[in-house]
Order: C-alpha cells, then structure tokens, then sequence
C-alpha cells in the first residue's frame, strides 16, 4: 500500500509542475498590464513590474512605442522546496503612445517603485517657437511696402544667387563690377 501511496504523490508532483511551467510559460507569453496617462507636459506609462529589481528591467523607447522587458531571477527561499513554479521569468510590455505625440526620447526616465510598478515618464516636446511681438513704432526704420522689395527678376525671370551663379541655368550669369 505504501507504493502506492508513493507513486500517487509522484503523480502528483509531476501534474503540479507541470500546470506549474505551463502557467509561467502562459504569463510570459501574456504583455504586461500597462496604463497610460498624460499631462500638460509629459505621458506617464505605468507597468505592472511584479518582484523585479533595477538590474532585471530593460525599457527601450522605439518611435512612440515604449517597450519593457523583465528578466526575473527565481531566488530559492532557505527552508523551501518548489512546489508549483507559477511565475513567468522573462515578462515584456509595451504601449504605444498617441499619433500627435510630440515627445522628447532623450528626457524619458523610468523609475520601479515599491509597489511593483514600473514608472516611465516621457516628457512632451515642444516644436513651437514663440515669436516676440513688437509694435511698429519700436523699429528704426519703418518696412519698406511690399512694392518696394526686391525680388530678383529684373532682366524677365533671370536671377543671379548671391555666390554670382545663374538660376535660370542658361550660363548667362552677370556679375556687378
């Protein structure tokens, strides 16, 4: 009867570990949870980053795609034996950020927090250049009207560049003594 008894426990064991590996295989084929939110100024991604340390994290930013990847390290507890390995090693992650988003890559920081969770933060890029207003009276001299300016095509469409080529490309370039 005891054989018995052993062989049910190996059976046992041996189902255990494997639903076990096929869980683990499952998660680490399952991308990890992620929320994006967004401010005035930056998009925050937040993954889930359970048990991970600094060393275990890789976060690449591709384009707008932030892409994470956690390679755990099982560590053995002192007194304990696997029974059941559930948790996947090697977890990856992404998000893909909006169409319009203006983002400056060089900025980003990711920081793992306390509670599982891996924080990146993308700041927004401003491609806007602010143009200083003045009022006419603070120039020296007043714009010459659009009729007064120069265009460059005095001789019927030929213009001569400033280097003294022709930019018309018949070779009939004239240069002002």
């Amino acid at each position: 009867m005891s054989q018995l008894r052993e062989f049910t426990e190996e059976i046992g064991e041996t189902v255990l570990e494997s639903v076990g590996r096929a869980v683990s295989k499952a998660q680490e084929r399952t991308p990890l949870p992620v929320d994006l939110l967004e401010s005035d100024d930056a998009y925050l991604a937040v993954f889930d980053a359970p048990d991970a340390t600094t060393s275990d994290v890789q976060v690449q930013l591709s384009g707008r795609t932030v892409e994470v990847r956690l390679d755990r390290f099982r560590e053995p507890r002192e007194g304990f034996e696997m029974r059941f390995p559930g948790r996947g090693l090697t977890l990856d992650g992404h998000v893909t950020l909006p169409p319009d988003a203006a983002i400056d890559g060089e900025g980003a920081t990711a920081t793992l927090q306390e509670n599982g969770t891996l924080q990146v933060r993308i700041p927004k890029r401003d491609d806007g250049t602010t143009v200083a207003v003045t009022d006419e009276s603070e120039h020296d001299e007043p714009e010459a009207p659009a009729s007064e300016i120069e265009t460059g095509s005095e001789n019927g469409g030929d213009s001569e560049s400033e280097d003294g080529s022709d930019s018309d490309g018949d070779g009939d370039a004239e240069t002002e003594a």
